[in-house]
C-alpha cells in the first residue's frame, strides 16, 4: 500500500510558476517509477510527466514539454514538478501516480494503482 499526498497548488497569473510536490509513504519509494496527470473540468485525465526509479528517465506531455520539469529526491519520498510559463489551460487538478507494475505504460492513467487527492492548479489570464 503506498499513500501519496500532493502539495503546492494555487492560483497564479498567466507566466508565473509553482512548485508541486507529491510525498509518498513507504521505505521502498526509490522502487517506484511515478507519475503526474491532471484533470481539468469536463475533461479526461491526461498524462503530463513521468520519471523512472532513479530519476535517469524522464518524460513529458507535449503541452508541457520545455516549461515543466519533473524530479524526484529518493531520500525525502518525495517528487517534483517545478511548472514555469503557466498558462491559462493548464488550469486542473494535478494527482501523482505510482503505476501499477510492469512494463510501464508511463502515459497512460488506466496504468497507475496508486493516486493522490490532487491539488488544484489555476491559472488567471
Amino acid at each position: 500500500q503506498v499513500q501519496l499526498v500532493e502539495s503546492g497548488g494555487g492560483l497564479v497569473q498567466a507566466g508565473g510558476s509553482l512548485r508541486l510536490s507529491c510525498a509518498a509513504s513507504g521505505r521502498t519509494f526509490s522502487t517506484y517509477n511515478m507519475g503526474w496527470f491532471r484533470q481539468a473540468p469536463g475533461k479526461e485525465r491526461e498524462f503530463v510527466a513521468a520519471i523512472s526509479r532513479s530519476g535517469g528517465g524522464t518524460y513529458y506531455a507535449d503541452s508541457v514539454k520545455g516549461r515543466f520539469t519533473i524530479s524526484r529526491d529518493n531520500a525525502k519520498n518525495t517528487v517534483y514538478l517545478q511548472m514555469n510559463s503557466l498558462k491559462p489551460e493548464d488550469t486542473a487538478v494535478y494527482y501523482c501516480a505510482v503505476p501499477s507494475g510492469s512494463p510501464w505504460y508511463f502515459a497512460r492513467p488506466d496504468k497507475y494503482e496508486y493516486w493522490g487527492q490532487g491539488t488544484q492548479v489555476s491559472v488567471s489570464s
